[in-house]
């Protein structure tokens, strides 16, 4: 699905094989060409999508946000079809390449049981995330390394960048001052909050970096936000206020669940149940993971580890 949002502007559905069934990436006109925010996963739906969007426009560059495969996963393709440079932040481009390299999901394989994990479980997670290499290759050949604060033609106007770890190391945000737009990426969400996760790598305090960030980008005048999942809304520092609310409600709870000392799993079934598929539940010990760091950062817990098992409880 293609429809305008802005003068030049096309927001791009790609749909995804998950509960979370779309992303939006943008493509956007400009003097020398289209410019592609973002690519969605490399399989064919994506690819017929980007063929039948692309006919007979040449993309002058490829833009992408952070390392997720459901934004990075088709950008090396797309990139050997269309010959454009790709841009994105080093911290991500570099973990995009080792995020799903055998050193990182033996990373995964050992750590998982220090969270508690049944063996099974465990087992089927790994394997999930190794399911995602064919969805994310080939990689990209990154031309230019995007900063925090530096400005870049994205279609017809200048936008600036915004470093906005949390959801990603890598994460960027472009912000347009003129017109007061912001591509949000999965940093502000309309009605989800973004996943903040740890994956034992990278940034050990995520949750408290998505934080910082959020203030950050609440200094800024902004009148659109176009996010990577939902709809284009307004009103963007009310929903930060709402995604800073939600976090401390949660952290309230893991205090509340860890009077006395829990694993990582118990704390996450006590946070999301235990209706989750696999694919879901990697996202939930990775949040819940989060929220218990940030806390043993702010000295509100205690962490050891025990018979190979990660205790929490809180102080």
């Amino acid at each position: 699905m293609k429809k305008q949002v802005l003068t030049g502007i096309y927001l791009v559905r790609i749909p995804l094989p998950f509960r979370l069934d779309h992303v939006n990436c943008y493509l956007l006109e400009g003097n020398g060409g289209w410019t592609v925010i973002d690519t969605g996963l490399h399989n064919q739906s994506t690819v017929n999508i980007w063929e039948k969007m692309l006919e007979g426009r040449l993309v002058q560059n490829i833009v992408i946000t952070h390392y997720h495969p459901d934004h990075y996963g088709y950008a090396g393709g797309l990139q050997e079809k269309t010959r454009a440079p790709v841009w994105m932040s080093q911290t991500d481009a570099e973990n995009g390449l080792r995020s799903w390299e055998t050193a990182h999901i033996d990373r995964i394989r050992r750590h998982y049981p220090a969270c508690g994990l049944p063996e099974q479980l465990a087992n089927q997670m790994v394997a999930n995330t190794e399911s995602f290499l064919s969805l994310i290759t080939p990689h990209p050949k990154i031309e230019h390394y995007l900063q925090d604060g530096e400005t870049v033609n994205l279609g017809w106007e200048r936008y600036t960048v915004i470093t906005t770890p949390g959801h990603s190391d890598g994460m960027l945000c472009f912000y347009n001052k003129l017109n007061k737009v912001l591509f949000s990426a999965d940093h502000i969400l309309p009605k989800i909050t973004p996943n903040i996760s740890y994956w034992f790598h990278g940034d050990p305090n995520p949750l408290q970096s998505y934080l910082d960030a959020l203030h950050k980008v609440k200094e800024l005048d902004i009148e659109i936000v176009l996010p990577s999942h939902g709809e284009p809304f307004y009103n963007a520092h009310e929903r930060i206020d709402e995604i800073v609310h939600h976090h401390h409600e949660r952290l309230d709870k893991v205090l509340d669940v860890t009077r006395s000392e829990r694993t990582v799993y118990e704390v996450c079934l006590q946070l999301f149940g235990d209706r989750l598929n696999v694919h879901e539940m990697r996202f939930a010990i990775g949040e819940t993971i989060a929220h218990l760091e940030y806390l043993v950062q702010q000295g509100e817990m205690k962490k050891e580890e025990i018979r190979g098992k990660w205790l929490y409880a809180n102080l």
